[in-house]
């Protein structure tokens, strides 16, 4: 069912193709496939969600009687194309007897036949069509709609239909399949049924309203955290943002957040759910019988759920027998001993157990004890493995180190993790690294602007920065200012028209993207009200909420969008606008807040502690890529964090901030967590010591195999990276599919396999880094296996960006720009010859690779050149 393209003699797949029929389509995991058909009925309008790799198909009504094809393209096709679907499920004759002239009308149009006797039905317009939608050859449905085994005779005449009629005409056909809502293992054994017959599945529910499985399974990316936190302080000090959300980014999983302050979310389906985990740290639940029966439906919906720190319920009770516990009565005394450790326990910390922080718990036949202890001959389990997940109690989660102000992780978060929701390895998209070089971004906060430097020269630190630092380091920086501090109306008045110069020198400065700072500072963003924007009055004696500046009073939209009118009207040069908001103070701003930047047509940007040193050597010193905050709330944190922190609150010394370099080496081996953000204030620029290190700081980095890029580029790849599909290929060869929109162009895999290349669709190449294998594709989509051996010319490493990328019969072509001194690294390339539109060019021996260099774009703008490799 694949043919070969002559130009590359690569294999092209036939479609994968998805149905979901119910309303709020999950678009990140559907965009997976290549056609996803929807009920137009629901509401889902394609516009407001555009993917770049998927179609999105129409499911059609039934035509009017007697009805000509211009009537039902009129009533039906032009005002479903209007709202941006671009197929359309036909599934009765006049509708399938419209698809020639649908075409005629719209030539891209994907029209999808269906219905009864549809291979005989659609044989006449064969040639129109993308696919066809064949009855069920293995689990159909029975006439009360539950799934059922389809009786042998049967699948082997709908089997010999669906294939005479592919042959004869070129056009797959789709078998849809039916498993209950949440059996995974009920769909993935009968996909894999359906494509060793050869056939095209998709197996789903009755209703349709689960991700199915077809040649492609959608490995969900998200993971819930239920907390028992206190709602009165920010989400962002919770210990499922704080700590845990760091190593399942690592992984690939997006997080998101429910408390026991509302209702908790009853959609946790697997198909969209890597799993659940609970972190209670105060005990019971609030409403105990209710957190347990909500447990209990997930588990019931095959969704794996790991427990941190207690149950929040009596686990061990009248349904311990389910969760294959065992209740151990009676106090737990000392002496109190280890009887059975794994190496997963005591990863940065082995506390030591007290009886009082034991649970009268022992696991079952059907688990594994990771932590078994005795406590005066009686033995427990405090870390298990379970059939539905399994369990950390208190203190073997994350250990409070009150004396230094530090935690450690009693348990190897990933390991647990991983073998608690049964998660797989899967080439995960990465926001720290693209074509084998790490990311490099640098972004200044504008507190400080007003300061006096203290050493001869510049007058303000701004003119220090830009003298010493902006205009001498031609890499992407993002740099800020607080309004309140540079404009006439806030707190500088007679000194506002330099400030302004100064400002509005550096925005003009080509490798210079434009932020803001806000208007008036807030420094306590959890004091302004979720609902209203309004400051709230939560009392704390005399700290300030904001910059003092006479006359102001806080308003959410002065501070957003207000300041950003402030800058693109007053400071920002033609053809440059503010594209980043940088949250000020505390950096832990309310829902209400985060939507309203976004609303405001601007990134949003910092927050979050990595501040990971060699004395303060933990995981839970490193933060997540992000916060997400509710519906349209993301709040992107800063990879790293700024000068502040390392000078002991700018007490000193002022050269403190050097100690960074350990934080960039830490997050970056042996496992890359972070990409390098060389982050500090305009206050930098007022003193010799901090000057110095800002300059030793950005030296030492460019030495390192970096890519340097903008700010807003780094924030497209966290949000495409949020949605990124990543696909298994169903059968012996499990190769992947993964999909996005552009902005990532790196997966990593955790492991050293390579992807074999000779086969793959969308790989430009790859490269080996401190933790698995960096996997460099194109334009957001790829479909490759692991394992091969690499013998076709590849793109080793680069120091830039690649697009439109092509294998060709002599080697290979693609497009290249870069920021910074760009340059390729071809592998396997030893005879190749390269030329850059169309003009010969030098390339030189770099060890085993074939280097050439080009001219750098200095600015957001880049001006791609074409490249073409003629090898052989």
């Amino acid at each position: 069912m694949s043919s070969v393209s002559a130009a590359t003699g690569v294999a092209t797949a036939p479609p994968n193709l998805a149905f979901f029929y119910a309303a709020n389509p999950p678009v990140g995991e559907l965009q997976a496939f290549d056609a996803v058909v929807v009920d137009p009925a629901t509401g889902f309008e394609p516009l407001a969600h555009p993917l770049r790799h998927t179609t999105w198909i129409a499911r059609t009504t039934a035509g009017e009687p007697g009805e000509s094809s211009e009537a039902f393209i009129a009533r039906q096709v032009e005002p479903l194309w209007r709202r941006g679907y671009r197929g359309f499920l036909l599934e009765t004759p006049v509708a399938i007897a419209a698809a020639a002239r649908i075409r005629e009308t719209h030539p891209d149009a994907r029209l999808v036949a269906g219905g009864a006797d549809v291979t005989q039905a659609a044989l006449p317009y064969a040639k129109s069509l993308y696919a066809v939608v064949g009855d069920s050859l293995v689990r159909g449905l029975d006439d009360s709609g539950r799934p059922l085994e389809v009786p042998e005779a049967q699948r082997a005449d709908r089997l010999a239909k669906a294939r005479a009629f592919t042959q004869q005409t070129g056009v797959p056909v789709v078998s849809v399949e039916y498993c209950a809502r949440n059996d995974r293992q009920c769909a993935r054994e009968t996909a894999a049924r359906v494509v060793a017959a050869g056939m095209l599945p998709y197996v789903t529910s009755r209703a349709r309203d689960v991700v199915g499985i077809g040649r492609i399974e959608v490995l969900p990316r998200k993971i819930l955290v239920v907390q028992d936190r206190d709602t009165k302080e920010p989400l962002d000090l919770s210990a499922g943002v704080r700590d845990l959300a760091t190593p399942l980014n690592y992984m690939g999983y997006d997080v998101e957040y429910a408390d026991f302050s509302s209702r908790l979310p009853d959609t946790i389906s697997p198909d969209r759910y890597a799993g659940v985990v609970a972190w209670i740290q105060r005990g019971a639940a609030p409403d105990p019988e209710a957190w347990q029966r909500w447990v209990a439906a997930r588990m019931a919906d095959h969704v794996p759920i790991a427990f941190l720190g207690q149950f929040g319920f009596d686990a061990a009770g009248s349904g311990g027998a389910a969760l294959d516990l065992q209740d151990v009565s009676g106090t737990l005394t000392a002496p109190v001993s280890v009887v059975k450790s794994d190496p997963m326990v005591g990863f940065e910390i082995n506390p030591k157990p007290e009886p009082r922080d034991l649970l009268g718990v022992r696991v079952g036949p059907r688990s594994q004890s990771l932590l078994r202890i005795s406590a005066n001959g009686v033995l427990v389990d405090q870390i298990a493995l379970t059939p539905w997940g399994g369990y950390a109690l208190s203190p073997y989660t994350v250990a409070s180190l009150d004396s230094i102000e530090q935690e450690r992780w009693a348990i190897q978060p990933m390991a647990f993790m991983k073998a608690a929701l049964h998660l797989q390895d899967l080439p995960s998209p990465s926001v720290t690294t693209e074509n084998g070089r790490r990311l490099f971004m640098s972004h200044v906060d504008g507190d400080g602007f007003a300061s006096r430097a203290e050493f001869p020269g510049p007058d303000y630190s701004g003119e220090a920065l830009y003298q010493q630092i902006f205009s001498r380091y031609k890499v992407p920086m993002t740099l800020s200012v607080i309004e309140g501090e540079v404009g006439a109306k806030g707190l500088h008045a007679d000194i506002s028209p330099r400030l302004e110069e100064i400002a509005r020198k550096m925005f003009a400065l080509p490798n210079v993207e434009i932020g803001t700072h806000t208007y008036s500072h807030p420094f306590q963003w959890e004091h302004v009200d979720n609902k209203t924007g309004a400051q709230v009055d939560v009392g704390g004696g005399d700290a300030a909420f904001s910059l003092n500046i006479p006359g102001y009073k806080f308003n959410i939209d002065r501070e957003i969008t207000g300041s950003i009118d402030y800058i693109n009207s007053r400071l920002a040069p033609p053809g440059k606008k503010t594209v980043v908001l940088q949250w000020s103070g505390d950096c832990q701003p309310p829902a209400f807040v985060v939507r309203k930047v976004y609303e405001a047509g601007v990134y949003n940007f910092n927050g979050g502690d990595t501040v990971i040193t060699k004395s303060a050597n933990s995981w839970t010193n490193i933060a997540p890529i992000g916060v997400d905050k509710g519906p349209g709330a993301y709040q992107v944190y800063a990879p790293n964090q700024d000068e502040n922190v390392y000078t002991n609150d700018w007490q000193g010394p002022f050269y403190g901030f050097t100690r960074v370099l350990e934080t960039y080496a830490m997050t970056d081996r042996p496992l890359r967590f972070k990409p390098i953000d060389v982050y500090y204030h305009m206050y930098s620029g007022t003193k010799v010591a901090s000057l110095r290190a800002l300059d030793q700081i950005f030296s030492t980095v460019l030495k390192q195999p970096v890519l340097p890029v903008y700010v807003t580029e780094y924030i497209r790849k966290v949000l495409d990276w949020r949605t990124f599909a990543v696909a298994k290929e169903v059968g012996s060869q499990g190769g992947w599919v993964v999909r996005g929109d552009g902005s990532v162009r790196e997966l990593h895999w955790p492991q050293t396999a390579r992807p074999s290349l000779d086969a793959a669709q969308g790989v430009t190449g790859f490269s080996n880094g401190p933790d698995g294998t960096y996997i460099h594709i194109d334009d957001g989509s790829a479909r490759f296996a692991l394992g091969g051996a690499a013998s076709v010319p590849y793109i080793a490493e680069a120091n830039g960006f690649v697009r439109n990328f092509r294998r060709t019969p002599q080697g290979m072509h693609f497009e290249f720009a870069g920021h910074y001194l760009p340059f390729v690294k071809l592998a396997n390339a030893q005879s190749c010859r390269i030329s850059i539109n169309n003009q010969p060019v030098a390339a030189r021996r770099d060890g085993d690779f074939l280097r050439f260099d080009t001219p750098a774009d200095i600015g957001t703008k880049l001006n791609y050149l074409s490249v073409e490799a003629a090898c052989g």
